[in-house]
């Protein structure tokens, strides 16, 4: 045979239908012993074995690790470029997949672990996942869970001291009025650099005042808006810290219109340090979070468990460092 074997060439040899040689495949139950016999051998004498499915049943194993997200973005990019980089030195090859295209996203790792876990992958990393409560016949790493640490392994960034350090900064630089763009209040990271945010002021004796903070929810849209409202008050800040990369560069856009000018004017400090944050005409003060090593810790904690070792912890926090660039500068 010429042409690589299908499922229906294994269903036709072994005198079965392809959807019992599916169940016996993946080791699914509702069939006899011989049969999965008979079709293990057909799959043998026929080269199935080369398809990923076949050679998954033999060894238990895929040779593949699953990176869930809830949308390819920066972050979710940077993260699976650390994977990828993790597992260049080994057998594994990695497997990207979007599970969030539902009006209401959450429970979506869920759906995507039901489809994939068991048959196509042998470990999952999540990022950024909306609940911590799912089970999966394989081994799972959350990086930056909405909710926190669990009994699910995780990693994540030190949220709160980088916020603490962004608004320390300004406050050195001379600040006192610095408003805030708050993130997603439903995720764990954003209520910590909230709360870095805080701290800040409160170590200097500066009065925290809502009127300062609005909640971009790290929507563009949304973002742009609050910015607009926030620059736009009589009394409007000197400087604004903005929980990501994307919000920061969207207050920079709204300042441009409104005849603000960063930094004379304005500053402005982000976090993440995307690639776009030094490819606009000012680079971006900013808070690196390591995303990559995000991705690839998360990467060698998960193969640790798929290997059946004890890892020395199963919650790893990463630092993060203020990177200042062209966007901050004292008060006028």
């Amino acid at each position: 045979m010429s042409m690589r074997p299908t499922i229906t060439d294994v269903a036709k040899a072994a005198g079965v239908s392809p959807a019992t040689v599916s169940k016996a495949v993946n080791g699914r139950y509702g069939v006899a012993a011989d049969t999965v016999e008979r079709v293990l051998r057909v799959v043998a004498e026929l080269g199935y074995e080369s398809s990923l499915v076949a050679s998954s049943m033999r060894s238990r194993r895929t040779g593949v690790i699953g990176v869930l997200v809830a949308d390819f973005e920066p972050f979710s990019a940077e993260i699976m470029k650390g994977v990828g980089r993790a597992l260049r030195d080994t057998h594994y090859d990695l497997l990207a997949y979007s599970g969030s295209r539902q009006p209401n996203g959450e429970g979506w790792e869920r759906r995507s672990l039901s489809r994939l876990s068991g048959t196509l992958i042998d470990g999952v990393i999540m990022v950024t996942p909306t609940v911590l409560g799912v089970t999966a016949e394989v081994p799972i790493v959350a990086v930056d869970p909405h909710t926190g640490r669990a009994d699910l392994p995780t990693v994540e960034s030190d949220s709160f001291t980088g916020a603490r350090e962004a608004t320390r900064y300004l406050i050195e630089l001379g600040h006192r009025r610095i408003g805030f763009i708050a993130g997603r209040p439903d995720l764990r990271s954003s209520i910590l650099r909230d709360a870095g945010y805080r701290r800040a002021l409160g170590d200097a004796g500066i009065a925290y005042d809502p009127a300062l903070v609005r909640v971009g929810m790290y929507h563009p849209e949304t973002v742009r808006e609050q910015a607009r409202l926030l620059l736009e008050s009589a009394d409007r800040p000197t400087a604004v810290f903005a929980a990501n990369d994307l919000s920061a560069l969207a207050v920079i856009e709204v300042a441009a219109r409104l005849g603000i000018a960063v930094p004379r004017d304005l500053s402005v400090v982000g976090f993440d340090d995307i690639p776009d944050a030094t490819q606009g005409s000012l680079a971006l003060t900013t808070v690196r979070q390591p995303m990559q090593a995000l991705g690839a810790t998360a990467t060698g904690l998960l193969v640790a468990l798929m290997n059946g070792e004890t890892p020395e912890s199963t919650h790893i926090g990463l630092a993060t460092r203020l990177i200042v660039r062209e966007t901050t500068a004292p008060p006028r």
